[in-house]
């Protein structure tokens, strides 16, 4: 900070230090001028600026030193110094009026979407209805595919918009697992019979305690991905106890994960660089898992072989985690 200092009065020091030697030189042609007494004068001269210097610095310096640390204690010693505070406050304060405003838009616009999707919800229902009555069982398996693409593309977007408040919007109580995932793959039967998908559960005493709806979004979008990615095969759930602690595992038997992409699979946005030809990734699923996971304090574990299937390993923390947690 001295150093910028200095550099910002180099032009002030530089004509002080000037004057005193010009003081010299006029000293050396005038003779009727003591050469020894100027001397003098100019040496008490310089003590007195750098003394100055010092002082003026420790005085100045408190201001910048406070901008420099976006310290908004910062008080000015100066009008130059008073021009720099009332210009910061002007634009902080248009910059806040400008946030609030966008923050006031974007609250708008995530209520119209809410409510779009609430509204969208009604004819898609009735869609299902008029669905089931189709009597071709080849076109009824299509458009039931092609429902439950919109439908859990449109659940995705409702908690993509509710995960901003998600701690607002946690309740913890003792979940029924076996229940839970009843539940879950009740949807996607269709999809699965289309694809010759079974499932086999073994879910004895599964019960623990988390928020039944985040949990249920968590393992939806793993399952998802298991169907996805699966044809003619098996995909086992399986929960169990290991180092006192819950561990929910779904494993699929399908085309499995690329090496390269095991550390990617839970970035946003991301779809694989083996399945380039999959148009409906969106990237999203595992990145939203993995995201509401950290929420519930539950740890995501993936082993995969390329060809071979993947297993999804969900740790769940101990009862004393999840009372910190409903505590916050």
């Amino acid at each position: 900070m001295f150093k910028t200092y200095l550099q910002e009065r180099i032009s002030w020091i530089t004509f002080i230090v000037g004057l005193q030697l010009l003081s010299i030189l006029i000293a050396l042609v005038d003779p009727t001028l003591s050469l020894a007494g100027i001397s003098y004068l100019v040496l008490l001269s310089f003590i007195f600026l750098v003394l100055f210097i010092i002082v003026r610095y420790h005085r100045e310096s408190r201001f910048y030193k406070k901008l420099e640390e976006h310290n908004d204690d910062h008080y000015p010693v100066s009008p130059f110094q008073a021009i720099v505070t009332d210009y910061l406050t002007t634009i902080s304060n248009q910059y806040e009026q400008h946030l609030s405003i966008n923050h006031m838009e974007i609250e708008q616009e995530k209520d119209q979407l809410l409510a779009w999707i609430h509204e969208v919800k009604t004819p898609l229902t009735a869609l299902q209805l008029v669905i089931d009555r189709v009597n071709d069982r080849s076109l009824k398996q299509s458009l039931h595919y092609e429902w439950l693409r919109l439908h859990l593309l449109l659940d995705q977007q409702l908690h993509i918009r509710r995960m901003p408040a998600i701690e607002n919007d946690l309740y913890i109580e003792t979940v029924d697992l076996s229940s839970l995932l009843t539940e879950e793959i009740k949807p996607l039967y269709t999809w699965c019979q289309q694809k010759k998908i079974g499932f086999d559960l073994d879910l004895n005493n599964s019960e623990v305690m988390s928020d039944g709806k985040w949990l249920a979004f968590i393992i939806r979008q793993i399952i998802i991905n298991a169907i996805k990615y699966s044809n003619e095969s098996t995909i086992e759930i399986k929960w169990y106890e290991e180092a006192q602690h819950k561990k929910l595992s779904i494993q699929d038997y399908g085309q499995g994960i690329a090496t390269q992409d095991l550390p990617r699979i839970f970035d946003k946005g991301f779809t694989s660089t083996s399945t380039h030809n999959n148009q409906a990734s969106t990237g999203m699923g595992l990145y939203l898992a993995r995201k509401v996971a950290s929420s519930l304090q539950i740890t995501i574990d993936v082993n995969s072989t390329l060809g071979v299937g993947t297993d999804f390993t969900l740790t769940l923390p101990n009862r004393n985690a999840f009372m910190e947690l409903s505590s916050m």
